[in-house]
C-alpha cells in the first residue's frame, strides 16, 4: 500500500502570508489548496504575529499536514524588515512544532531552483511552472500565495536528500541545529 503524506508550504511575511497545500501519494504529488492570509490592514505587529500563529494552528488543525515546508528570510539591507520577517517565519514555526509537525526550510534561490531549474525566477516564472506541474486552471491575483506552494512543492522534489535545508522536529533539535545564534 502506498503511504500517503500532506506537506504544507509556508511563505512567511507581515503583508501577506502565502500558503500552500500538496498531498503525496508515491512519488505523485496532487494539489490541495492554496491561499494567502492578509494582513496589511493590521497595524499592530504583534496582532499581526498572532494571527500568523493562529492560522497556521488552523490549517495544521483542518489539513493534518506530515511535514511543513517553510521559506527561509532573504538577507536584505532592512534590518528592521528582516527582523520582523524572521518573527513571521518564527511564528509559523512554533506553530507547526507546537502541534509536532516536522519543519524544513529552504532558501528562496533553493525553491526557485528545485520548481525552475533557474535559482533568480521571478515570482511569476514560478507560478507558471507550479500551474503546468499541478494542473491549476487559474493562478491568484498576488503570488505569495503560490510562493508557499512552491515551498511544498520543494520539499516533495527534495524530499529523501540531504543538503542545505534545516529541518526541525522538535525545539531541542532546532536548539542544537542553531547553537551559533545563541548567546551564552
Amino acid at each position: 500500500m502506498t503511504k500517503e503524506r500532506i506537506i504544507l508550504g509556508i511563505d512567511p511575511g507581515t503583508t501577506i502570508m502565502g500558503f500552500g497545500l500538496i498531498k503525496v501519494t508515491g512519488r505523485e504529488m496532487h494539489f490541495l489548496q492554496l491561499n494567502e492570509l492578509q494582513l496589511q490592514k493590521y497595524s499592530d505587529h504583534y496582532l499581526k504575529l498572532k494571527m500568523i500563529f493562529e492560522r497556521t494552528i488552523e490549517l495544521i488543525d483542518t489539513y493534518h499536514p506530515d511535514e511543513i515546508a517553510i521559506e527561509a528570510p532573504f538577507f536584505g539591507k532592512n534590518v528592521q524588515s528582516m527582523l520582523k520577517l524572521g518573527r513571521a517565519q518564527g511564528v509559523a514555526m512554533a506553530a507547526g512544532l507546537s502541534r509536532e509537525v516536522p519543519v524544513t526550510e529552504y532558501s528562496p534561490k533553493k525553491i526557485k531552483m528545485a520548481i525552475t531549474g533557474n535559482g533568480n525566477a521571478s515570482k511569476e516564472q514560478v507560478a507558471g511552472m507550479l500551474q503546468n506541474l499541478l494542473h491549476l486552471k487559474t493562478l491568484p491575483k498576488n503570488l505569495d500565495s503560490t510562493d508557499g506552494l512552491a515551498a511544498a512543492v520543494c520539499h516533495f522534489f527534495n524530499s529523501g536528500k540531504t543538503s542545505e535545508k534545516k529541518s526541525y522536529n522538535n525545539w531541542s533539535a532546532f536548539v542544537k541545529q542553531n547553537e551559533g545564534r545563541i548567546k551564552k
